[in-house]
């Protein structure tokens, strides 16, 4: 969760990181990568397909869920946290999306956007689609559910309807419901811990 023009975090770092480690992992389900698996007294991830997926992100939260199967999603949210937010960050500036981290004598500037609309977009799409109470896309759904599960949806999004939310989170499948389920969970163990 990043300003628009100057690429600053609106959340706290930890909530950030959760956020994002939550999105590689719904990148990953969206591909059909890996889905949830349910086992007594966890949720964990499950590898379907573990060809290269062409995305160091991606490929890195893969690699660590072939190697190590058995973590539940919380564990493996808390781990992908650790790093996310750089390696979005560096796939962002590869894409050309982001500015390279500019060097001050008293450390580094954040990376802001390229193109503040293009980064502005994806939470305009979501606040149009809210406003008018259309459908979501999978995509968006997914967006969405992250967003209120970190808390960022108080910083960007314009009507904070219960029932849209409630019917937009019902509109995804059961393993992207429990994606952000898990996630909502690790945000408040974060916020409570405070490490």
């Amino acid at each position: 969760m990043h300003d628009d023009v100057s690429g600053r975090m609106r959340l706290h770092p930890r909530l950030t990181g959760l956020g994002l480690a939550a999105a590689v992992l719904g990148e990953l389900m969206l591909t059909g990568r890996v889905t949830v698996r349910l086992v007594p007294g966890q949720v964990q991830l499950a590898v379907v397909d573990p060809a290269p997926t062409g995305d160091a992100p991606t490929q890195y939260a893969l690699d660590h869920l072939v190697a190590e199967p058995t973590h539940p999603v919380g564990t493996w949210l808390l781990f992908l946290a650790r790093t996310a937010h750089a390696d979005v960050a560096a796939r962002m500036t590869e894409a050309g999306l982001l500015r390279p981290a500019a060097k001050r004598l008293l450390g580094s500037t954040a990376q802001a956007p390229v193109e503040a609309n293009k980064a502005a977009w994806p939470v305009g799409r979501l606040n149009l689609a809210i406003e008018r109470r259309q459908p979501l896309r999978m995509q968006d759904g997914v967006l969405f559910g992250l967003l209120v599960a970190t808390g960022g949806s108080r910083l960007v999004l314009w009507d904070q309807s219960p029932q849209y939310l409630r019917e937009s989170i019902a509109a995804l499948p059961a393993t992207l419901r429990e994606l952000i389920a898990q996630t909502e969970a690790a945000v408040g163990g974060a916020v409570i811990s405070r490490r």
